[in-house]
């Protein structure tokens, strides 16, 4: 079996958390974790599943280095079929690669240990939906949205600005005070 990144380099065998048997890239080391060792590897774990979160200030604190390899075409090591590619956001995105032919994943170097953090290794299918697909666009468009308004406001103001809308969307009748705040502007 072939690395998907590198046709040259061969897999062998290895092991992720909780005894989940993988192959093992030598070279680049990512991970192909085949359907059946993966959906073993599931039932095995059922008492210990965690919340899967899009993103968590744990999260943040990971000091994960983005794989060159991450953006490279890649065949399955299974069946020879492309990967599909689905987009995980966390600092910045990165890609869990999956084949639609025979369900395997292959996981990058350091991916796995992101997807354990935000709980999302015991299920990774949801990364592939049209749901977690549109959240993670828009918590991109809310992270652009926040870095120009405090560069064009400077911190502190826009501190006080996202705090004050943070209180209006939780209060029962914020709804008047941006309303207000829109007439004030509106002038």
């Amino acid at each position: 079996m072939q690395c998907p990144k590198d046709q040259r380099v061969s897999l062998v065998d290895g092991t992720l958390s909780d005894k989940l048997t993988v192959k093992h890239c030598p070279d680049c080391q990512g991970n192909w974790i085949s359907t059946d060792n993966y959906e073993a590897w599931i039932l095995s774990q059922t008492p210990k599943l965690a919340e899967p979160k899009l993103m968590d200030e744990s999260a943040k604190e990971l000091n994960f280095v983005l794989s060159p390899n991450d953006n490279r075409a890649a065949l399955c090591p299974e069946c020879q079929h492309y990967l599909t590619r689905a987009r995980v956001f966390y600092k910045r995105c990165f890609y869990v690669e999956r084949c639609m032919h025979c369900g395997g994943f292959w996981c990058d170097k350091g991916e796995w240990e992101v997807l354990e953090k935000l709980g999302l290794h015991t299920n990774i299918e949801q990364l592939f939906s049209h749901e977690w697909q549109s959240r993670v666009r828009e918590l991109e468009y809310a992270e652009r949205e926040r870095e120009a308004t405090t560069q064009k406001l400077g911190d502190k103001v826009a501190e006080m600005v996202f705090e004050l809308a943070e209180i209006l969307e939780n209060h029962p009748n914020g709804d008047f005070g941006v309303a207000y705040l829109m007439r004030r502007f509106n002038k």
